[in-house]
């Protein structure tokens, strides 16, 4: 029943990319992802909307959690994150970071406590995806966690932000 751990070496910015496909295409329970803004990682994309979208439709019980320093480019520039905000305001959520946290600089994303993704560095191009190490995720998650409790709704699925 264990499956196998891997542990894939990510070498720019396109093997992130790919990476962050593969864990949305991985979560079967919930996403949490993190990043400084979001801008340039494919997350106004077709392909990331669909399977973002089919995580969002398979199972009324999951849950996507992004947390950026900066979500203005999501707000501003993605048309598709807004429309599956609209549509799953009730299981999606995007928060910002307090100003105390802008400090945290290594972005990454955890699919179902057993999969995830991370830079060292948000100007660093190198990371790691790693399927099935739930010892690694659930060290992420935790992180994430302590992050999202302390920050605040940042973007609203209704038009005038209320």
């Amino acid at each position: 029943m264990d499956e196998e751990l891997k542990h894939t070496q990510l070498n720019g910015i396109t093997d992130y990319i790919d990476a962050l496909d593969t864990l949305c295409g991985l979560a079967s329970r919930s996403l949490f992802i993190f990043e400084k803004d979001f801008d340039g990682l494919g997350f106004n994309s077709e392909k990331r909307y669909d399977a973002l979208r089919r995580f969002l439709l398979a199972n009324p019980y999951n849950r996507l959690h992004m947390l950026a320093h900066d979500p203005g480019y999501l707000s501003r520039d993605c048309p598709r994150m807004k429309m599956l905000l609209g549509q799953f305001a009730h299981i999606m959520k995007i928060y910002r970071t307090p100003q105390h946290m802008m400090n945290v600089s290594e972005p990454f994303a955890v699919a179902d406590e057993s999969h995830f993704v991370r830079r060292f560095h948000f100007d660093d191009t190198r990371g790691i995806l790693a399927v099935n190490d739930p010892q690694g995720a659930r060290v992420l998650h935790s992180q994430f966690e302590d992050m999202w409790t302390a920050s605040r709704p940042a973007v609203s699925a209704s038009t005038t932000g209320l």
